[in-house]
């Protein structure tokens, strides 16, 4: 059984489709990655998920069951745009807030419960207003946690965070998945930060699903290159051409595909007399396979 399942979902703004017979597969206890460019229909998508939003037409799935079903809607948790909290009450007491409009019971245990979660068990009492970003991101997802959902939605969660925020963000969505068996989709600009934690992608381009594959695909099309500079560039990319079948001069390095030993570059380059002055190995990961996807789909 899958998590999410969407056949045909459109959705228009005033004759301008921003979902447009969209189809969507997430199963059960992944971390996925749903990524695309600003306006690309992402959070059209999740509201839609969410409910916020009412379909023009498609078929949304839950757990098997259609996405308006009372008993599916109550274990959906998300975070979408923010986290909707007063700024002058504490963490503890907007979670309180949230847990009584929830009609939860044991509201003082499930709040400890999902603050422990979040890594924020010691500042439940600190005034929302005073929270850093960080802060305020976990928090929203604390929220979302109210009531133990078995699916999560959240919007950008890491965007604008430092490195230690994000650090923090991801171990958080992998124990979610990992120890409390809750599936996540998640939004994300930040690539490089996806690819540590996602098991499944999807790619939205102009509101439509251009593709969906798993870590393990991304992997398989991890093509390795060796990456390098010398003092004449031209000069090396022209001898290089004239040994390898795929060479390009991209980002200020000269790239070489498809080979595995640098030391064999090197030595080459040696012998047509060029010196190099740094080489490292390197391979496609998904930000560099979603810029050649999005461009082969311009191109079209």
């Amino acid at each position: 059984m899958n998590a999410i399942e969407i056949k045909g979902l459109s959705k228009s703004f005033r004759g301008m489709y921003a979902v447009n017979n969209l189809h969507m597969t997430v199963p059960v206890g992944s971390i996925y990655g749903f990524i695309g460019e600003n306006g690309s229909g992402k959070s059209t998508t999740e509201k839609l998920i969410c409910g916020h939003l009412v379909p023009d037409k498609g078929e949304i799935k839950l757990f098997g069951k259609n996405y308006t079903d009372a008993g599916v809607r109550v274990r959906v948790g998300a975070l979408i745009e923010n986290a909707g909290c007063f700024p002058g009450s504490s963490v503890y007491q907007n979670l309180m807030m949230q847990a009584i409009n929830l009609g939860l019971e044991n509201r003082e245990e499930e709040i400890d419960r999902v603050l422990k979660i979040v890594r924020m068990e010691d500042s439940k009492f600190i005034k929302f207003k005073g929270c850093s970003l960080g802060m305020k991101q976990r928090i929203g997802i604390a929220m979302a946690l109210l009531g133990n959902p078995v699916l999560l939605i959240l919007d950008e969660p890491i965007n604008g965070l430092d490195t230690d925020g994000m650090r923090i963000m991801r171990e958080i969505l992998v124990d979610i998945t990992q120890t409390y068996g809750c599936t996540v989709l998640i939004s994300s600009h930040i690539l490089g930060e996806l690819e540590k934690i996602a098991t499944h992608y999807g790619v939205i381009r102009q509101g439509r699903m251009i593709a969906e594959l798993t870590a393990k695909d991304m992997e398989k099309r991890a093509r390795v290159f060796t990456s390098l500079k010398t003092a004449d560039m031209q000069g090396a990319l022209k001898a290089l051409k004239g040994k390898y079948a795929n060479v390009r001069l991209e980002a200020e390095y000269l790239r070489v595909y498809d080979v595995d030993k640098t030391e064999e570059i090197v030595e080459y380059l040696i012998q047509k007399g060029f010196v190099v002055n740094e080489i490292k190995k390197n391979k496609i990961g998904l930000e560099e396979y979603y810029i050649e996807l999005m461009s082969k789909k311009e191109n079209e």
